[in-house]
């Protein structure tokens, strides 16, 4: 029995070797190329057959035929300067060579588009093969890559038509049109057609390409192009399609890696998951399968079994059949775009799971979003989006910000992936934000990497940030100030300054630390509720820390007072407020600059207006002598309760906060900021009345002056006088004076 069976097996080669040798083809890698046979070595597995068969392939053909075939087919010359075309589409046109892949599984997608609107009218469309699929093989033997469709298909007549329309126009003619389009403002779709120039980007990885097409209204066709000339010939196999398009690639040497299953794949998924119809890729896989043993191996393993026991499984199994384990390599269509677009999906009709598990498949991250939102924008143009914000800032967040591409934001037409390679669709400072864009109208340019209409891009990109900002505003209070700011509250203080159209929105965004708490931070809604009644300025302090704002001489009236100040304590915070003169009616107040006064009865306005009078000659000695050329100008200040004196910057000036900030860049950078307008700006000196130290530098400049003359009335009464008028407005005691000048005897005398 086993003799025969070896027998018959040695008949079945010698066969399978004949059929090979009869229907052996050259290696030109034209039609003459038996697609149909797979790489894999085993075919005697009954299902690997079959398999095989659902295979593409364009079998039935030997040498002397195919060569036949050639010499009946109708040649067409391309009447263009061929070779400046294929450069311009080959060299410029196209960024990277793997989109080829791209625009042959679009252009597979746009024929099933098309075949199924037409199955809604015609009943019998479909009849020809009711699937609808795109299949990619591979066929390293023959370096052969075979990409098909089970579209509309073409007729003999749309062979040449689609795929010499761009040759025949000539590079002139074809170049005007697209300028023409783009200055219209129209759409450049009739020239990239269903196989316009993005089928001609086939030939940036192969030296020739063979169309199989087969049509509803037609029979079946070859085309065939080195880019030098085209060939169309009706096929001599019949209809071995049903319907729809076969292209198959011979490669380049150089472009043998789009031979690599993982590659493929890899391209599949990264271009084209999102694809309405399903996309499959002949792959391999190992199986671990049982096999019956041959005679001598089951004998074998019977000697090595003990008679007791073998006696015992006879009676048990009554002789079961021998079998080993082995594993055999199985090939099949795999599934490579099996995550369905959700954003094409009513926002209602998705869960919250959902949205998490894409948001992890699509970014690669392993933590779920921080928040998401799910549109439909309409209008101008109309697109489909979901945005993500992550739960922890990206690495690298503001290195080289501005000047790096993000790409995050991936832009689709038709859920066939474009590119994520660009800066203009979100601003900078929404670098963080994730998501799909999808659109089924948008423009493209000739190349499909570059929008065509800039205006429509920017009505997108406004779009999204509207809506990104609303996505922002609803996380909740405490997630907002627990995770969000920390993560990317410099982001919101960077579109202040950066973004004006939508500056009013992301004041509101804006988180600050204040005097209100010791530790939580607040929004400035939250500053103007509790601002006193008459208060009209939102007073800050800006600082390296906290502590050091909170300690610096500028607040000590205000805190004394009970008025709420913000801290800045980061170096883009006063920058940031600069860009945002006012909110809710209410501006901004450094109070390290000048400017800072307070509501006062005609009482203490009388008083403070005597003191600056009794104090003008030790203002005017400051001004004039002792800080001659280094100072604007010395002024009584209103803003000193415990310090004597302070420098203020003036409103166009730098604050000291500023000063240092700016120094340490110019540091880093070797810059000299001495010339700069701003660094050059003088400050003005302010004093505090009330300090023993001041009024005491006052009467030795009285008596510099007038040596033999006793005033009538003497600074420190004048001074008395005022702070008691003063402290029934603003609550300003002298016993606090008192303390202070005891204890700067030692200062007045070392002055």
């Amino acid at each position: 029995m086993r003799a025969l069976w070896v027998l018959g097996l040695c008949c079945v080669l010698l066969t399978f070797g004949s059929v090979r040798a009869d229907d052996e083809v050259d290696v030109d890698g034209t039609v003459e190329e038996d697609l149909g046979k797979s790489r894999e070595g085993s075919r005697t597995d009954d299902e690997v057959v079959q398999r095989e068969e659902e295979a593409i392939q364009l079998d039935g053909l030997n040498a002397s035929q195919i060569r036949e075939l050639r010499e009946k087919s109708e040649k067409f010359a391309f009447q263009a300067e061929v070779n400046r075309m294929m450069k311009l589409i080959i060299n410029s046109l196209y960024k990277n060579k793997e989109i080829f892949l791209r625009e042959l599984i679009s252009n597979a997608s746009d024929a099933l588009d098309k075949i199924r609107l037409i199955s809604l009218t015609d009943e019998n469309a479909l009849s020809g093969n009711e699937e609808l699929t795109v299949k990619i093989k591979c066929d390293k033997e023959k370096n052969l890559l075979h990409v098909t469709d089970t579209g509309v298909g073409m007729t003999r007549e749309e062979l040449v038509k689609n795929l010499g329309t761009i040759a025949k126009s000539g590079t002139s003619e074809f170049l005007n049109k697209m300028t023409e389009a783009q200055e219209d403002g129209q759409s450049t779709s009739e020239l990239i057609g269903q196989f316009g120039v993005g089928f001609y980007s086939a030939f940036l990885v192969a030296d020739k390409v063979i169309v199989t097409s087969k049509h509803n209204n037609d029979t079946q066709h070859i085309w065939e192009s080195d880019s030098n000339e085209f060939s169309v010939i009706a096929d001599p196999r019949g209809n071995t399609l049903g319907r729809g398009t076969t292209i198959t690639l011979v490669l380049k040497e150089e472009a043998s890696d789009y031979l690599e299953l993982d590659t493929i794949k890899n391209l599949v998924k990264k271009y084209s998951q999102f694809i309405n119809f399903p996309i499959y890729v002949w792959s391999s896989k190992t199986e671990t399968v049982e096999e019956p043993m041959e005679e001598e191996e089951a004998a074998k393993e019977e000697k090595e079994e003990s008679d007791d026991e073998a006696a015992v499984e006879e009676e048990e199994e009554e002789k079961k059949p021998k079998t080993k384990k082995v594993e055999k390599t199985v090939w099949d269509w795999e599934l490579m775009n099996d995550i369905k677009p959700i954003w094409q999906r009513p926002s209602k009709e998705v869960e919250e799971d959902e949205y998490k598990a894409f948001y992890k498949s699509f970014s690669k991250e392993s933590d779920d979003p921080m928040a998401y939102i799910h549109f439909t924008a309409e209008g101008e143009v109309t697109f489909k989006s979901i945005l993500f914000v992550p739960t922890s800032a990206p690495r690298g967040l503001f290195d080289e910000y501005g000047s790096k591409k993000s790409d995050y934001i991936k832009l689709y037409v038709r859920r066939v992936f474009i590119t994520d390679d660009f800066h203009d669709m979100m601003p900078k400072y929404l670098n963080f934000v994730k998501g799909v864009v999808d659109s089924d109208d948008l423009p493209l340019n000739v190349s499909r990497e570059t929008l065509q209409q800039h205006k429509l891009l920017k009505v997108i990109r406004k779009k999204l940030v509207r809506k990104t900002l609303d996505m922002i505003k609803k996380i909740a209070d405490d997630k907002y100030n627990d995770t969000f700011w920390k993560e990317f509250g410099t982001n919101i203080k960077l579109g202040v300054i950066e973004d004006h159209s939508n500056r009013t929105r992301l004041a509101k965004l804006l988180r600050f630390q204040s005097s209100h708490h010791p530790t939580d931070i607040t929004s400035l809604d939250q500053y103007v509720e509790r601002m006193k009644e008459k208060q009209d300025k939102i007073y800050f302090m800006a600082g390296s820390s906290r502590k050091e704002a909170e300690s610096s001489p500028f607040v000590e009236r205000l805190l004394k007072k009970g008025y709420e100040v913000i801290y800045l304590t980061e170096p883009v915070d006063e920058y940031c407020i600069q860009a945002l003169p006012e909110f809710d009616g209410k501006r901004f107040q450094n109070v390290a600059k000048e400017g800072v006064k307070f509501d006062e009865s005609e009482k203490t306005k009388e008083s403070r207006e005597a003191v600056e009078k009794e104090f003008e000659p030790l203002l005017n000695w400051m001004k004039d002598k002792a800080l001659k050329d280094k100072i604007e100008k010395a002024v009584v200040s209103q803003r000193l309760t415990e310090s004597p004196c302070a420098l203020v910057a003036s409103q166009y000036g730098w604050s000291g906060n500023m000063e240092r900030i700016m120094k340490a860049q110019a540091y880093q950078t070797g810059k000299d900021i001495s010339t700069n307008y701003y660094a050059s700006q003088k400050k003005t000196f302010e004093i505090n009345p009330r300090h023993p130290l001041i009024r005491d530098m006052l009467r030795r400049i009285k008596v510099e002056e007038e040596p033999e003359e006793e005033p009538e009335e003497t600074a420190e009464d004048t001074t008395e006088d005022t702070e008691q008028d003063e402290d029934e407005e603003m609550d300003v005691g002298t016993d606090e004076e008192e303390e202070t000048a005891k204890e700067s005897t030692a200062e007045k005398d070392e002055l």
